[in-house]
Order: structure tokens, then sequence, then C-alpha cells
């Protein structure tokens, strides 16, 4: 998982990257608003750590471009501004969470497990409206994928499925965040509706003599990627 910690508080920026590389977090560190908000665009981050009040451009602004470019990316706000005007203010401009300083480390950690255990919304994964998975790539505004030179057309629940599969690569997504993202609480598809899609959905983007790409893991959901190693790669 990798963050980008945005902050001009050396005193700050230290301890958080040791603690947040202790926890196996890849961290990158902008000291000011503008180089942020440029490493935001381009880094492909799991999860943008914002300060509020910064040199060249505030927290507060560069979360807004973010948001009208259709990047979902989760925010994270530290701030020592605590009034409900602020807070409203903060959430408005379009952050998942806010944190007020001083606050405690284990406090901070915990709040960045729970922005990075979110699953990806539709608008996260179709930030850039392209995916791509070792050989596979995923053109969603066009809904078909491509792999080993053919063009593989989609229904549209193929589609929103192989987007949330491929936006997680490697992390295992569970029965029940499939059936809330692709049906909503809502609906209740009976309780082979979701490994018949999964069934139709590699007939498509597996043909023979191609690697698996959707790993069953036994009784708990799905992973995706090259790799099946320790799990149940059964096609059930």
């Amino acid at each position: 998982m990798r963050i980008l910690l945005v902050d001009d508080e050396p005193e700050l920026i230290s301890p958080l990257t040791r603690a947040l590389s202790r926890e196996g977090y890849s961290i990158d560190v902008a000291e000011d608003g503008v180089a942020g908000a440029e490493m935001a665009s381009k880094g492909n981050y799991d999860l943008l750590i914002l300060d509020w009040m910064l040199p060249q451009k505030p927290g507060l602004e560069i979360c807004q471009e973010l948001r009208s470019r259709h990047d979902y990316t989760p925010v994270l706000f530290l701030t020592a501004k605590d009034t409900v005007d602020d807070r409203v203010a903060g959430l408005d401009a379009g952050a998942d969470d806010y944190l007020v300083k001083p606050f405690e480390l284990r406090e901070l950690l915990a709040r960045v497990r729970a922005l990075l255990r979110r699953p990806p919304t539709m608008e996260t994964t179709t930030a850039h409206h392209r995916l791509q998975v070792a050989d596979l790539e995923l053109d969603i505004e066009n809904q078909v994928a491509y792999r080993s030179g053919r063009m593989i057309d989609l229904s549209e629940k193929e589609c929103k499925l192989l987007a949330y599969l491929m936006g997680s690569p490697g992390q295992l997504l569970t029965h029940q965040q499939i059936y809330e993202y692709l049906w909503g609480e809502g609906e209740k598809p009976s309780s082979n509706v979701l490994a018949a899609q999964v069934r139709l959905l590699r007939r498509k983007i597996e043909a023979t003599g191609e690697s698996p790409l959707i790993h069953t893991v036994y009784r708990k959901g799905y992973r995706f990627g090259e790799s099946g190693e320790t799990i149940d790669v059964s096609r059930k």
C-alpha cells in the first residue's frame, strides 16, 4: 500500500513516516502544497494524508482539485482546526476522515487501516477509465477488455465486477464486499449468483493456455492477479 504524506512540520513528518513504514506501508513525503498536489495527481496512491495548512497551497485545495478530476483516492486530513464549521468544510471538500492535532499515533494508525480496508468504489476505479493487471487491460468506458491480442466484450455487470477485482490486485475481496458493490444493500440475489457471475467472467478473460487471474479463496471470496499461491483456485 502506498501513502502520500503532505505536511510541513519536520517534528511530525519523521515519527509518522517511521510509524507508517513499520506497519508495512510505502511512504512518500511532500513538504508543501504544490509538490503534494503534483505527487498526488501522478503517484497512484492508496491513501493521502494531508495537512490542512500548507505552504503555497492548502490541503483543502488539493483535495478539492482531486475530486474535481474525479480522483477519489481516500483523504485523511490532519489539522489544528477543530470547530464544527472546519470539519464540515473538510468533509464537503471531499475528505474521508479528519484528525485534529495533537493526536495519538495509535489513533492515526487505526484510521489509516480503516480507510485502506474500504473497498474501492466505481468512482475510484474509473478515475482513468482504464485498468491493467498482468496482461489484461480493461477499458471501462467502452465496456471491453483486451488480452493476448483479442478484444473481449463484457456485459455491464461483468465490466463492473472486473473493474472491482482489478482495482485491488492481490487483495482478498470477500463475498459480502462484492455482493454489496454489485447489487447494493437493497437487492438480495440468490447465494449462487455471484459464483455464476464469476464463472461467466472467467470463461471470457481466461482462454485456453492463458494463466488464471481470478482465484477463489475458499469460503471467503476472490483474489485477482497472476499468482494463486496458498489459495484454492478451483473454478466453482
